[in-house]
């Protein structure tokens, strides 16, 4: 049985082309997230001066009343997914969010800006169980890697355009003066920025709304309906750690190599090659929004290409190749003296890094059963939000004060960090390989009726 149906009158997948318009829309739900989660860390100084908040308050807006929220409401979020109308909730959720990134704009103390981030967490934690949720539902599993990999095209796109337009307010700040809007009236440039991002987002929810529920596939033969308990979710996680531990925890330290660098890279070639702000948020952001697409897609392709060949781990190769393309790269680009050189190699470093981020995701949606998706997505996301962004700017930051004590040597610092990191995350991974072929292999013998 699957959703209370036989399979006999199982529907078949939506048309390719509807399929792809609703990649389409969830990558432009993506790009607006990371781009409103990602373009207050640009705006610190000009924030921090007109508000007369503290370092440790704006470290509180930056991290707990984005973070906490978002990655605890999460695993609730991803239970809804799994009985309730995903296509509403990532909708409501990105109104949400919207409506917050503007309320940002209009903060006038800690306590109104603090809320307003809380309010960001609470609409994007929607987003990703809902959306790896759909896209299972949407395409068959030998076209799902391409699929999640033009959704995630969303990041690189996101984080591209906050990097460039981040820099482009701080020059603007630092030439002081406000800026006149009608009804909202005098503005600070960073304010102007968050009311601007903010209103797109209303008409992506819009889009969203247009979006069909599809059917929900893959779920086991040995579960009935929506009856599962996160006490279930648990056990069947529990049952199988070595493939969802090594899976999570590969994962989880290779997002410590990216964050490490999207926190750190720019103080690189700051304080060792003496670029400016707007040099480097330019640059940077010129590569994360072109190199990063083309490696998610890139992993995308592999992954369905090696898993229609039968081999089944195919997706988690693609996450290994990139792993290893990014690790040598992240390694030397720190060390480089030639920073165009060193930029230059910031392409390789951001295919690399693509990969992973896309096809991590998607071989989880291969062995997780329609009943759980939405609840072992968020568990993912939990985990490698947690250590990701915990600790790769910090080891990054402590590694320099208390091991070299010298800001100048944040270059070595970053290096020696994604040196630890990329070993593990290379040995876990190829340990996972075995482990992640037999759950896929176990997966598709629950499933009632394979795709």
């Amino acid at each position: 049985m699957t959703n209370g149906q036989t399979q006999s009158t199982e529907p078949p997948y939506p048309a390719p082309t509807y399929a792809w318009y609703v990649v389409v829309i969830l990558m432009l739900a993506y790009v607006f997230a990371y781009l409103d989660r990602f373009i207050l860390t640009l705006m610190v100084e000009p924030i921090k001066r007109d508000l007369g908040i503290s370092d440790t308050q704006m470290s509180l807006v930056l991290g707990l009343a984005f973070a906490i929220f978002y990655t605890l409401l999460g695993i609730p979020i991803g239970r809804l997914a799994d009985r309730a109308n995903r296509r509403t909730i990532v909708a409501v959720g990105i109104a949400v969010w919207s409506v917050m990134t503007a309320a940002c704009g209009l903060a006038k103390n800690f306590g109104t800006l603090f809320l307003a981030r809380v309010g960001v967490g609470v609409g994007e934690a929607t987003l990703q169980p809902c959306a790896s949720s759909l896209l299972s539902d949407y395409f068959p599993r030998g076209k799902r890697g391409l699929a999640y990999g033009v959704y995630a095209w969303g990041l690189g796109i996101g984080a591209g355009a906050a990097m460039i337009l981040g820099g482009r307010v701080i020059e603007t700040v630092s030439k002081g003066g406000t800026i006149i809007l009608p009804v909202f009236g005098e503005m600070f440039p960073w304010q102007v920025v968050f009311l601007v991002i903010g209103a797109p987002g209303l008409v992506v929810a819009a889009l969203m709304m247009t979006v069909a529920e599809p059917f929900r596939r893959d779920r086991i033969a040995s579960t009935a309906g929506n009856d599962v308990s996160l006490r279930d979710v648990a056990s069947y996680l529990a049952a199988r750690w070595r493939t969802y531990g090594s899976h999570f925890l590969g994962l989880s330290v290779m997002t410590i190599i990216g964050n490490a660098y999207v926190f750190w890279l720019p103080s690189v070639f700051i304080r060792t090659h003496g670029w400016t702000v707007g040099e480097v948020s330019f640059w940077y952001g010129l590569i994360l929004g072109l190199g990063g697409p083309i490696g998610v897609t890139l992993a995308g392709v592999i992954g369905d290409r090696l898993y229609k060949r039968g081999i089944k781990d195919g997706h988690m190769r693609a996450a290994l190749y990139g792993t290893l393309i990014l690790v040598p790269v992240a390694i030397a680009v720190p060390l480089i003296p030639n920073a165009n050189l060193a930029m230059a190699l910031m392409v390789l470093h951001s295919i690399g890094s693509g990969m992973p981020t896309a096809a991590g995701p998607t071989a989880l949606m291969m062995i997780a059963p329609n009943q759980m998706r939405g609840a072992i997505t968020a568990v993912y996301w939990f985990v490698i939000s947690a250590l990701g962004l915990g600790l790769g700017p910090l080891a990054v930051a402590l590694t320099t004060d208390k091991v070299f004590g010298d800001p100048a040597a944040v270059g070595l610092a970053l290096a020696s960090v994604c040196a630890v990191a990329g070993v593990l995350v290379s040995w876990v991974l190829v340990y996972n390989l075995r482990h992640y072929r037999a759950s896929v292999e176990e997966t598709e013998r629950m499933i009632a009726k394979p795709a």
